[in-house]
Order: C-alpha cells, then structure tokens, then sequence
C-alpha cells in the first residue's frame, strides 16, 4: 500500500516537473544582420542569440539539433521568425555550433533554462 501511494506521488512529481520545462520544436533558421534587435541591442552574429515570438527578452534557452544533437544555449533579444513553420531564429554563432549553417535550416527542439 505504501508503495503505491509512493510511486503515484513520484508520478505526480515527475509530471509536474516536465510540465514546468515545456519543449518547443520545430524549424528554425539563422540570420545575421547588422540592424537593432527588437529589444534594442544591435545584432552580433558572433553572439549566442536567438529571435522567438513571444519568450521574454532576456530568457535563456537550450536548442538542439534533432539531426545530430548537438545544442546551444541562446539569449533571446529578438523577436521572430515569421515564416510559418519556424519557431525560431538563431544567430550565426548559435547556428553554427548545432552543425546548421550550410543547411540554412534545421528541425530543432528547445526549452527554457533560465
């Protein structure tokens, strides 16, 4: 009895955990511009940044390549993509270090770290 009412409590821990760090997938791109970002910072493409929608400047998220595996870990502090299917945007750098520049592409996932 008190085993399963441990293992129903573990559960209920681990689901909850998993919902509090949602993960995204989906395409992302890469740019390198020299414009402002929308939150005002000048665009680096030699910087571990990315562009999303809607996620606080400033939040820090892992990204990783459903390809190869490989991950990075960007600051947004743009907003975008805008084309459809697309979830986000990374920077030269970024995409670089999860093996997507020639590509130009990449089916990725991320979640927030920080």
């Amino acid at each position: 009895m008190l085993a399963a009412a441990s293992a129903v409590l573990l559960s209920a821990f681990v689901t909850s955990s998993e919902a509090s760090t949602p993960q995204n997938c989906g395409g992302a791109s890469w740019y390198a511009l020299t414009s402002r970002t929308a939150s005002g910072e000048r665009m680096n493409a030699a910087h571990l940044t990315a562009a999303h929608r809607s996620l606080k400047f400033g939040t820090k998220v892992k990204v990783t390549n459903r390809k190869n595996g490989k991950s990075v870990i960007v600051r947004i502090n743009d907003r975008g993509p805008f084309i459809k299917g697309r979830v986000i945007d990374l920077s030269k750098a970024a995409a670089h270090q999860i093996g997507m520049v020639q590509s130009g592409v990449a089916h990725v996932c991320f979640q927030s770290v920080g």
